[in-house]
């Protein structure tokens, strides 16, 4: 079958994007044109390829910045591309339905007593309004805050969250790309420990994930000890444990992965 190439305008036609963008995507690496012998920009199978990859990855939130390190390590392929984005899709479609439900209760309770409660009202708005907040974030954050009241002042506080958003910003995320990132980990999290081998690839590769996260905090040794300490009061807190996305099992799972890539030399030792 012959191969297809398009000027700038017809592929961004054909992608729904503006010519714009993909001079953009070009000045950042991620996508490389070949030049015709006038010099004219040609893009062919390779670069609707990799154009698919940054606009899934776009749509999902994530900062150019990120997406060419993710492209350049862990999402290189094609297929590690299309799991993300089905592992989303997935929670936006588990999401949606539950939210459909919940929509469909509420218009028969409002049939039936005329009125809904104001916690109905907030299950409601948290559910099928507040759709472009992380599943999580509020949560957990709220409760990781309380727990860290214990080892700082209130301007301590707002001074590590400074650094936090400082450290995250220079890694290439923003609170919403940061949370998406996590919330996906988690997905993957359960998947792996669903096939229970701690050795495998799988499982050494989401590992690397979760410390490329951490790594920002990992920086500062005092924060980083701090943090796990807050984690381990955390999970000890049977109402704290409840919101949090992870539960003391999947940490210890994590745990026994990161222990054998430790004894294995895949990973430095912990400091």
């Amino acid at each position: 079958m012959d191969e297809q190439w398009f000027g700038p305008a017809e592929m961004a036609k054909r992608l729904g994007v503006s010519a714009k963008a993909l001079r953009v995507y070009e000045r950042e690496g991620l996508v490389i044109p070949l030049r015709t012998q006038a010099g004219w920009r040609a893009y062919g199978p390779e670069q609707a390829l990799r154009l698919h990859q940054v606009l899934t990855l776009k749509c999902l939130g994530l900062p150019l910045k990120q997406i060419a390190a993710l492209l350049a390590g862990r999402l290189a392929s094609l297929d590690a591309v299309l799991e993300l984005q089905q592992s989303v899709l997935q929670r936006r479609r588990d999401e949606a339905d539950r939210a459909l439900a919940l929509l469909s209760a509420a218009r028969e309770k409002l049939a039936r007593d005329g009125v809904l409660s104001p916690e109905d009202l907030t299950q409601l708005t948290r559910e099928t309004v507040m759709t472009d907040q992380p599943k999580y974030d509020d949560e957990w954050r709220k409760a990781f805050e309380a727990l860290a009241g214990k080892y700082y002042t209130p301007e301590q506080m707002e001074a590590v969250r400074r650094e936090k958003k400082a450290a995250y910003a220079k890694a290439g995320y923003d609170q919403q790309s940061f949370m998406q990132e996590w919330e996906a980990l988690f997905e993957e999290l359960r998947a792996v420990k669903a096939l229970g081998d701690v050795t495998s690839p799988r499982a050494c590769e989401m590992v690397r994930r979760w410390n490329a996260l951490t790594s920002p905090m990992q920086r500062d040794p005092d924060l980083a000890r701090t943090t796990r300490a807050i984690w381990a009061d955390a999970v000890a807190d049977p109402e704290v444990a409840r919101q949090l996305p992870v539960q003391p099992d999947d940490l210890a799972f994590v745990q026994r992965i990161a222990d054998g890539m430790r004894e294995r030399g895949e990973l430095p030792p912990r400091a």
